[in-house]
């Protein structure tokens, strides 16, 4: 898609495939695609149609029905598209959660359901030719940034062992593995591997240490590996491939035994006549994809640059003391410092946050409420070339309607009645940096159409003002809402769903990553207790295996509160008690086998009253039931009298 500079008119020349096998629908397709300009090279009715058409010319773009005639569906065909790197929009007559799930894992410009209008379709192609740009050119600069990354470390003069360690910290971000080999095939075992342990640590695995591991003698590891089969050709090895290789080498058996390796990647360069190779190994079987072997395969002559300045060149000449050892410098770690978990989960979100922080790419958060989405933001600002500039944060559930533009996009003087002065809104506030919109899903449907202006022109308008004025911001959005459910239900709109949903990171629940709460517990624990100046308290063993068990429909923030509360509850050194206020489980005076369905105020009542039984009917001040359910004194007051509760008789 290219602009005429004359009368800034849509010059439309994309080649467009219709894979349809209903004539009327893709007949009717047809007639609005060339109505509008675009080039329509065909409609084909089959997947294996759609392969012989693309085989003679590449389209730019494919629409395609997810339901076809014959054994293959248009999502086996989206999957071929993707590997040749075509863009492809999906038709379907249903709209169903599945389907849209499935959909969702190719990566599709677009979505359309039938029956579908003429503004549906082109407003999808201007998504997708938005999409398709954004996409060019953030693979063009990834590429861009790992170069200069990896030339970093081969100016820095480190050890061969050093220089793979910081190699595989910059490739992790875009190469998702869990361990990491370099080797040349024709020498004695010289293998040195990298052991993933959490975010920013690793382990270096040589045959001395792969030795301890695994209780093998060094001779008999040289040996496996001097029969095991050799990598010439670039190839991702997953399902019956993987199962084939392991079966003819003893040494890649015994590596997948000992670090659970499912699946792996293999890049072979040719470095002065011998064979180097590079294995990426993953615990997962499908973690590795045409892009990632797309990437490797692109960055090959540096990468043999690498090998060849780092570890032959090492050879010849290093002797030790001859050259200074200099640390490569890595931000990250601060980026995260506020950001606790070294889950699996987590730490795909943290590699998340790395990889799309230094581009201008839209970000759309998902996760529950209370699971620190708003530390993603600040992590992914935090690295991008925006740091130091502002990060304006709004709540789009906390804006009254009427107010809505006005605050986001400010007013010029008399706008309206009560504008006596010129007021900047928040995207002019947040010029150069970051706007984070939390609660995306409660934005109301006319100020999503405004929004989806700002993100294609680049422009606002002050409510009252007569120009548009640019604007340089990086948006991220947030939501605890099922945003496929609000579509459906028409409160959210298909393009800006699709404008936002670029780069979506998904926060987990702490329900999904239990193995943190350690590590958060003792953090909150010396965070209050600093605060409250005492010294931090030692949670009991059975407390802690109670907190474990339990499920945090309040993730983070329910915890946060919890060691809040017990600390002002506690009057020892040890915590030996918690409250759980939503666990399955009775209340101390409730009779332990009793059922009874309770009102709502019966459960305050309950809760109130175990509350002030625990603080001995203190209500206010330090320790007092207000101060540990986070309301106001008169507020907790007001409840007790309407609720029929006397502090004397907890006293």
């Amino acid at each position: 898609m290219t602009r005429d500079s004359n009368d800034g008119k849509k010059s439309l020349k994309m080649k467009i495939l219709i894979v349809e096998d209903q004539f009327i629908e893709a007949h009717d397709l047809q007639l609005i695609l060339e109505k509008a300009g675009y080039e329509v090279m065909g409609i084909v009715r089959s997947v294996s149609q759609a392969l012989e058409s693309i085989a003679k010319e590449t389209p730019d773009l494919v629409f395609v029905d997810i339901l076809l005639k014959g054994n293959e569906t248009g999502i086996d065909l989206a999957k071929k598209l993707k590997e040749k790197h075509i863009g492809f929009i999906f038709l379907s007559a249903f709209s169903s959660k599945t389907i849209l799930d499935d959909a969702k894992k190719t990566q599709p410009y677009g979505f359309i359901v039938k029956p579908f209008r003429e503004q549906d379709i082109l407003i999808t192609l201007e998504i997708a030719s938005y999409r398709h740009k954004n996409s060019s050119e953030t693979q063009l600069l990834q590429e861009s940034i790992l170069q200069k990354s990896i030339d970093e470390i081969m100016y820095s003069s480190v050890k061969w062992e050093q220089a793979l360690l910081q190699l595989g910290k910059v490739l992790q971000t875009y190469i998702p593995f869990d361990y990491m080999e370099g080797c040349f095939i024709e020498e004695e075992y010289n293998t040195i591997g990298l052991l993933r342990r959490n975010f920013d640590s690793y382990e270096i695995i040589n045959i001395e240490r792969f030795s301890k591991i695994t209780s093998i003698k060094k001779e008999e590891l040289i040996d496996m590996q001097s029969k095991s089969p050799k990598y010439e050709l670039s190839q991702i090895y997953e399902g019956d491939s993987f199962i084939k290789t392991c079966q003819n080498s003893a040494i890649k058996r015994l590596i997948v035994h000992t670090f659970g390796i499912k699946s792996f990647i293999v890049i072979p360069l040719n470095i002065e006549g011998a064979i180097f190779n590079f294995l990426f190994y993953s615990r997962h079987f499908d973690t590795f994809i045409s892009e990632h072997l797309m990437l490797l395969t692109k960055l090959e002559s540096i990468l043999a640059k690498f090998v060849n300045n780092m570890h032959i060149s090492q050879k010849k000449v290093f002797k030790e003391g001859s050259r200074e050892i200099l640390n490569i410098s890595d931000n990250s770690p601060q980026a995260f410092e506020s950001m606790i978990g070294n889950s699996k989960k987590m730490i795909a979100v943290f590699d998340c946050i790395k990889k799309v922080a230094p581009f201008e790419t839209s970000v759309l958060i998902l996760g529950e409420s209370g699971t620190g989405k708003e530390k993603v933001v600040q992590g992914i600002h935090n690295l991008s070339n925006r740091k130091g500039k502002p990060l304006v944060i709004i709540n789009c559930g906390a804006i009254p309607d009427n107010l809505a533009e006005s605050l986001l996009f400010g007013h010029e003087k008399g706008a309206f009645t009560g504008a006596l002065e010129k007021r900047i809104g928040k995207f002019e506030m947040a010029d150069g940096g970051t706007i984070f919109l939390d609660e995306i899903g409660e934005m109301p449907i006319d100020l999503q159409v405004k929004l989806l202006r700002v993100l294609q022109e680049k422009e606002i308008e002050r409510v009252g003002g007569r120009s548009s004025i640019n604007i340089d911001v990086r948006i991220i959005a947030a939501t605890n809402r099922n945003l496929e459910e609000e579509l459906a239900a028409g409160r959210f709109r298909l393009d800006l769903y699709y404008r936002l949903y670029v780069f979506p990171i998904n926060v987990p629940s702490l329900r999904e990553r239990k193995e943190d709460i350690p590590a958060l517990v003792d953090h909150f624990i010396n965070l209050y207790s600093k605060k409250n100046g005492i010294k931090p308290p030692v949670l009991a063993d059975d407390v802690l295996q109670q907190m474990l068990s339990y499920d945090w429909p309040g993730n983070i923030r329910e915890l946060e509160h919890v060691i809040e509360r017990s600390l002002l509850m506690s009057e020892t050194s040890v915590i030996k008690e918690i409250l759980l206020p939503f666990a399955n489980k009775n209340l101390e005076d409730e009779k332990p086998h009793e059922f009874s369905i309770k009102t709502i105020h019966d459960n305050e009542r309950d809760y109130i009253s175990y509350i002030l039984k625990k603080c001995k009917g203190k209500v206010s001040g330090i320790g007092g039931a207000a101060t540990i359910l986070n309301i106001p004194a008169s507020t907790l007051n007001s409840k007790m009298k309407k609720l029929g509760i006397k502090n004397n008789d907890f006293t």
